[in-house]
């Protein structure tokens, strides 16, 4: 995408199928209080090639754990998530409490415990109620189905703090059969690249191998998922899950791989872009490109300071067009550069060219960036490498939610 395309708005939430031969089922266990949702499964029916991503941080879930020994193989049928704890710094428990989840979805499925996935979203350090968990998941079996509302229901379940459930589907007709790529992710706060506090699982019913599906969820995954930041806070439980059951009948070839590989971008990027809109607190939505650098290392490391800078992001709260807190962040990254290397705009408006200050009207950018809608384009003259990230503002509220969250 060029770096002079407008940002993308995304919707609040969209509609999705499943693709063929999946079904999704949701159910409440008490994890939650209230009786919330806080079970969902994603079934393949037929076995399905997997592959997956997971956090960059050292201190990581069980379920992570767990899955990161899953993935990888052709005879995967199923993705279990709770949310509402997150079985993360939980010692030999929380190894043991993943697999017996797993191994009860398994006994119901009629499948082995390894080709059941397993992610666990919410508070660290606390046990997980099991018997709570293992009881329910007979009824969220009895659940299962292959309408839109099932796919609904069960991102539904995954939800922390989230305000709405976050589903996506595309499709491409192929030889004259359709193939379906869809998703459903949770995250709102503790977002940084190389993934954050987010949950997802990529469905498609197109046949790939397990090298191809490992190759296509990377590509997918790195201009979406990996270019959101809310906080900078990478998280101990992030996943994101391919399973891919050739159900269509379509299988990938070099006529159909630049089809699929689109179909699962898309589908990434729809749904981290969902996240940034979700963010906790948050009142604008801000994409932020950076372009003309001499490689994308460093385009993104550029991008990444800008989407992460507090001063910047309170500027956006205010909607105080202070130019100087965005051409600063860049200059702090540690890339080479001068400062006549560069130009700014926002929201369209030239603020910053060739190093010297544009004279604007603040009260007309101002009024723009109330839209909630922020393009920070930050122009270099270096090369031509170019990186997009998205990120929000920091507000109050952002803090109010996540002081009180476990209290």
């Amino acid at each position: 995408m060029s770096p002079k395309s407008p940002p993308t708005n995304p919707s609040a939430a969209e509609t999705a199928r499943l693709p063929l031969g999946f079904r999704a089922g949701h159910g409440a266990c008490g994890i939650k209080a209230n009786s919330a949702l806080d079970l969902a499964l994603f079934v393949s029916d037929v076995p399905a090639c997997s592959a997956g991503v997971f956090t960059q941080n050292r201190v990581v879930g069980a379920p992570v754990k767990v899955s990161r020994t899953r993935v990888g193989r052709s005879t995967s049928r199923a993705v279990l998530m709770n949310s509402g704890n997150s079985n993360a710094c939980t010692g030999d428990r929380g190894i043991a409490d993943a697999q017996t989840m797993t191994a009860t979805v398994a006994d119901q499925l009629g499948c082995e415990p390894d080709d059941v996935l397993v992610c666990s979203t919410g508070v660290i350090g606390r046990f997980l109620p099991i018997e709570k968990i293992t009881a329910g998941i007979p009824s969220l079996v009895e659940s299962l189905g292959d309408s839109p509302e099932s796919m609904t229901q069960a991102a539904t379940a995954m939800m922390t703090t989230d305000t709405f459930c976050k589903t996506v589907s595309r499709e491409v007709v192929i030889n004259g059969k359709t193939v379906t790529v869809s998703g459903a992710a949770k995250g709102a706060a503790m977002i940084a690249p190389n993934m954050a506090t987010m949950l997802s699982v990529i469905m498609t019913d197109a046949a790939i191998s397990l090298a191809d599906a490992d190759r296509l969820l990377r590509l997918g995954v790195d201009p979406s998922f990996n270019c959101i930041s809310i906080d900078g806070h990478t998280s101990t439980s992030d996943t994101v899950i391919l399973l891919a059951n050739g159900a269509s009948g379509v299988s990938l070839d070099p006529e159909t791989e630049p089809l699929l590989a689109d179909l699962i971008q898309q589908v990434c990027t729809a749904l981290a872009q969902m996240i940034i809109h979700d963010a906790e607190g948050a009142d604008h939505f801000v994409t932020v490109d950076v372009s003309g650098l001499r490689t994308v290392a460093e385009a993104r490391v550029i991008a990444k300071a800008i989407c992460e800078g507090d001063l910047v992001k309170t500027a956006i709260t205010g909607n105080d067009p202070n130019w100087g807190r965005i051409v600063s962040a860049a200059g702090y990254t540690g890339v080479e550069f001068e400062e006549s290397d560069v130009s700014l705009w926002l929201n369209g408006f030239p603020l910053y060219q060739a190093g010297t200050p544009v004279p604007f009207e603040k009260a007309t950018v101002s009024e723009a960036m109330r839209s909630g809608n922020v393009h920070i384009d930050l122009r270099f003259t270096l090369g031509e490498a170019h990186c997009r990230m998205w990120t929000s503002d920091l507000t109050a509220e952002y803090v109010r939610l996540n002081s009180d969250y476990t209290t």
